[in-house]
C-alpha cells in the first residue's frame, strides 16, 4: 500500500518544498496539491461541510506552482493534483503544464482531475468559458 499527502498551500501554511520533502524522508509516495480557482461570491451551494467556506479554499495556491517547487526539492516522490478542476482551465496550457511538470520531475506527475461539483461554480465558468470551442466541435465531427 502506498501512502501520500495533501494539504492546502496557502501563504501562512508548510510550502510545497517542506513538505514534499518531509513525506520523501519518510517514506511516502506522493504529494497531492488541491485547485480551488474560483470562488463564489454568492454561496447558493452550501459548503459540504456546514458553516462558512474555509478560509484556505480561497487562499489556496496554484496547484502546478506548489508541485514544480516540491519537484525541484525532491527525487522520488509523486507530484499530484488532487483534483485539478478542469473546466476552470484553458484545455492547451493545462496539457503543456502537466507535461512540463512531468518533464522537470522525470516522469513523477500524475494527475487526479474533475468538474466543479456546485452550481455555482458552473455558471461563473460557464460565462467565462465554454465547454466546447466552434473548432473543437468541427474537430470532432472528423
Amino acid at each position: 500500500m502506498k501512502f501520500g499527502g495533501a494539504m492546502f498551500f496557502t501563504d501562512y501554511s508548510m510550502t510545497g518544498q517542506e513538505l514534499a520533502i518531509a513525506l520523501e524522508e519518510r517514506g511516502f509516495d506522493s504529494i497531492w496539491a488541491p485547485e480551488h480557482s474560483h470562488i463564489p461570491l454568492s454561496r447558493k451551494t452550501p459548503f459540504p461541510g456546514g458553516g462558512d467556506l474555509p478560509k484556505q479554499y480561497a487562499d489556496a495556491m496554484d496547484p502546478f506552482v506548489v508541485l514544480t517547487a516540491a519537484g525541484c526539492a525532491t527525487k522520488t516522490i509523486r507530484l499530484g493534483t488532487g483534483v485539478l478542476l478542469v473546466q476552470q482551465r484553458d484545455a492547451i496550457q493545462t496539457a503543456k503544464l502537466v507535461t512540463s511538470i512531468d518533464q522537470v520531475s522525470q516522469g513523477r506527475s500524475c494527475s487526479g482531475s474533475a468538474v466543479a461539483g456546485t452550481r455555482t461554480k458552473w455558471r461563473i465558468t460557464a460565462r467565462s468559458m465554454p465547454l466546447a470551442s466552434s473548432a473543437c466541435a468541427k474537430a470532432s465531427r472528423r
